[in-house]
């Protein structure tokens, strides 16, 4: 299962998120059912950033959420966003990747 997040950052903001996110990868790394993820920024919103994790079922997703480390990254990025994150779900038909 792939995990597309879609997040407004406020202006300034982008470094500290952007740091608290790779912890965040980092130790999602140890969790079971961790695939893969990366952290993206559109190229012509600087302000934007897309998560996109995956995993092998979404209740592993759901567990990782009850992680020491995604708590307190939780807490650093408290405030950093404009508004809610969009988010939505797919299922992995092919994974090609070199």
């Amino acid at each position: 299962m792939t995990v597309i997040t879609e997040v407004t950052l406020k202006s300034g903001s982008e470094p500290e998120w952007d740091a608290a996110m790779r912890d965040r990868l980092s130790a999602a790394r140890d969790r079971p059912g961790w695939i893969g993820g990366q952290l993206t920024i559109p190229l012509d919103r600087p302000d934007r950033r897309t998560v996109i994790g995956t995993w092998e079922s979404r209740a592993d997703w759901e567990a990782w959420h009850g992680d020491e480390t995604f708590a307190e990254t939780r807490k650093r990025m408290d405030g950093l966003q404009e508004g809610r994150s969009e988010m939505a779900w797919y299922e992995v038909v092919t994974d090609a990747r070199t």
